[in-house]
Order: structure tokens, then sequence, then C-alpha cells
């Protein structure tokens, strides 16, 4: 028999259930939580590093999926332990239906033998404007309701997280209907950024998976540049096989015969123009034509500096890879997963237009109002902090800002996740 609710209505009786990949796969799709990071994709991506997986559910007295997840089991030091990337898919604010969530996650682990399940439910615990600033109250009744059940929050913080990160940053794309619409919502410099690659010879292209290496380089260039562990191509790979036609992995080229053609057209007109305003200046010399002259002169020696350093970069090639991204499509959203860019090839601001053309492409022309950048460290008032370079580019695309509600863990066998918790703080991991 249901239960009365505190109000006095009955609430439904939920059943736990073992999910097939088909009714995980429907439930992200359908559900306000889901991403791709909970798909039967996801978990052929990470099935070698991985000793199991669970899918598991609960079904409402109809008989409808009403929440799931899968849970990842890998081995640690006292055995094994679960997670749930960005999940699991339950609304956290119907009570009895996130303990019947839990009490399913539970059974799972003591099944598999774990001594604890780790998840980061994909839920806004605030959300803040492009400069940090909080928007309306935090959802501390989510935060109470999982900790309710037994699960220990970790905590808030700063800085990149080694699993799911705490702070995203996203656009709303919705009542943007083209491209012209999409340009103006940027900020003026990043504006100009797009307008400057696209007349440097610049073009975006979707990478086939046997291009992928090319892909890899400029990751592992990246990785090495910014110090972070680069995925190399077999991942890439993998993550293409899995994903099929929702990865997309788009390199940005720069044409460089084209960019020379082009400024050497606007070389040669800026010069005729100096010309002309210095054959009227010397026959008659007036303020605002040595005005016109003054400011030609100084875009005709622009035009002949970027000319020269147009036939150093030519001497690197023909068609020269400058930045790569891959992005991922989901029915809620399209995740900027990871990206790399080549620092010799910046002048040509190709990271802004694949930004552009990832959002034209994948969100304007389809229909998917909400753009997730991903991660931010969260630090707004600090000039010096490692992830400002990645805040003001994301910043310049006028979006807004997501603290997530974090990590939670449920122990399951406590007497050896008391022990684990011990060996950590004495090691200081």
């Amino acid at each position: 028999m249901s239960a009365p609710s505190a109000h006095g209505s009955f609430k439904p009786a939920f059943k736990p259930v073992t999910i097939t990949p088909e009714e995980l796969d429907a439930c992200s799709a359908s559900h306000p939580q889901g991403s791709f990071q909970q798909t039967t994709a996801m978990m052929e991506v990470a099935r070698s590093r991985v000793d199991s997986f669970d899918m598991v559910g609960i079904r409402d007295e109809n008989g409808t999926l009403v929440a799931g997840c899968f849970i990842a089991y890998t081995r640690g030091r006292f055995g094994l332990e679960g997670s749930v990337w960005l999940g699991p898919l339950c609304d956290p604010h119907d009570v009895p239906m996130l303990k019947a969530m839990t009490g399913c996650i539970s059974d799972s682990a003591r099944r598999h033998g774990a001594m604890s399940v780790t998840c980061w439910p994909n839920l806004v615990y605030q959300r803040h404007d492009s400069q940090g600033a909080p928007e309306g109250e935090p959802d501390a009744a989510a935060l109470h309701a999982y900790e309710s059940l037994g699960w220990r929050h970790a905590g808030f913080g700063q800085g990149y997280g080694s699993v799911v990160n705490q702070w995203v940053y996203v656009k709303d794309l919705t009542g943007i209907a083209d491209e012209k619409a999409l340009l103006k919502s940027y900020d003026k410099r990043t504006q100009w950024s797009v307008k400057r690659a696209q007349s440097m010879g610049v073009t975006v292209r979707e990478l086939g998976i046997d291009e992928l290496q090319s892909f890899a380089d400029i990751e592992t260039a990246t990785a090495q540049r910014r110090h972070f562990q680069d995925r190399g191509v077999a991942y890439f790979r993998q993550f293409k096989q899995a994903f099929g036609d929702k990865a997309h992995f788009m390199l940005a080229e720069i044409h460089i015969d084209d960019y020379m053609a082009d400024m050497t057209a606007k070389r040669e007109a800026l010069a005729t123009k100096v010309a002309r305003l210095q054959a009227k200046n010397a026959e008659h010399p007036t303020t605002k034509t040595e005005r016109q002259l003054g400011e030609e002169t100084r875009n005709l020696a622009a035009a002949e500096k970027r000319l020269a350093e147009a036939a150093e970069f030519a001497k690197d090639g023909d068609v020269l890879p400058a930045a790569a991204s891959l992005f991922v499509e989901h029915p809620n959203e399209v995740v900027y997963f990871f990206s790399g860019s080549v620092e010799r090839y910046k002048p040509f601001y190709a990271s802004a237009l694949i930004q552009y053309e990832a959002m034209l492409h994948l969100c304007v022309e389809k229909g998917v109002p909400r753009y997730n950048f991903y991660g931010i460290s969260g630090v707004f008032d600090d000039p010096n902090d490692e992830g400002r370079g990645v805040l003001e580019f994301k910043q310049g695309f006028n979006g807004y800002v997501e603290q997530m509600v974090g990590k939670f863990t449920l122990p399951v066998d406590k007497f050896r996740f008391g022990v684990s918790n011990l060996a950590h703080k004495l090691l200081r991991r």
C-alpha cells in the first residue's frame, strides 16, 4: 500500500528495477536532468576504465520509468566503488522518489560488493550572472534531500573538478533565429574576433573518424602547454564510434593562400588610396586631408605588417590546422567538451570562429536552445587565477553561470568506507 505524503495525499509506490540500455537512453533523452554523460554511448567510452556497469531505475505504480541511471564500478584500494556521472536522473524535490532511487542504488552496490557510490547530480544549486553574481536563491532543498537520505556532501568550492565540474558556463539561445542574431548576441570583442577569423582565411569543417589524429595532435600540444593530461587519438576514435553522429570533431583551418590574396588586394587598395591622398594634399593641403592621409597610411602599414606575417605562416604549409573542438549533442543541450589550439596561430582567432559555427549549426539551425560551455573554475575576482583566460573567453559569448550541487557519496559498507576515509586522511589524499 502507498504511504500518505505530508500533505495527506497518497504518493504512488515506487518499484526498483534493472533497466535496459534502450530504457536508459530514453530516460536520459526525456528527463530534465538528462545529459550525454548518462547514456549507453558514455558507458561504451568508459568501458576500458571500468570493472562493471549496472543500469537501474524505479517505476511508478503505472509501470512508468520515472528515474534511472547507470553506475560505473571501479576498483579502488579497499574494493569496488560506484560512480554516477551527472546522475541519478531523479527529481530531488520528490523525496519519496529520491528515497526509492537511493535504495535502488544502494541495492546495486551491495550486489556488486561495492563499499560506496559517489554521484554528481545534474542539478543547479544556484545560478549566477556572467560575472559571478548570484541570481535568486540556492536550491537548498535538493541538497538537504540527498543528505537526509544518507548521502554525504563533499561541500562547495572553486577550481576544476577531477571528475565533474562544479561550475559551468552556459548560453541560452532562445529567440536567436539566424546567424546575424547569433553574432549580435556576443559582446563587441567576440563579434570582432569572429569576423576577423572569417576575413583571415579561417574555415571550419568536421573531421571524419580517420582524420582524428589532427584533432589529437592539437589537444596534446594544448595539454602540454596548459599542464593537463591529454586523452590521445585512441580515446577520441572510441568516443566517435560510441556517439556516432552526435559527436562533432570540428577543426578550424587557415587557408593561407586565400588570406594572402585577400591581404594583397587590401594592401594594393590602401596603397592607391594613400597615393591619391598624398597627391591631393600636395596640391591643396587641408586639415581633413592630412587627417585622412595619416589614418590610411597607418592602415597601409598595418596591412603590410599582416602580409609579412602571413608570408612567414605560409612557410608552414598551404592549409594550417589552428584549433579543434569536440561538441556532443543531446536532446537537452549541445556540450562543448574538449578543445585545443595552436599557440602560433592565435592571431587568427580560430577558437572564436569554431564556437560560432557550432552554435549556429548544432543549436540555432536545429532548435536546441541550450549551449553548454562546460567547466570554469568558479573564480571571478582574481585576474591571476589559472582559469582566467578560459573564463574571459567564454564570457565573451554573453552567457551565464551555473553552480552545480556537487558531489555526494553514499556509504554502503560503512566499515570499509570508514577505513578508506581514514587512510585517505592519513595519506592526505
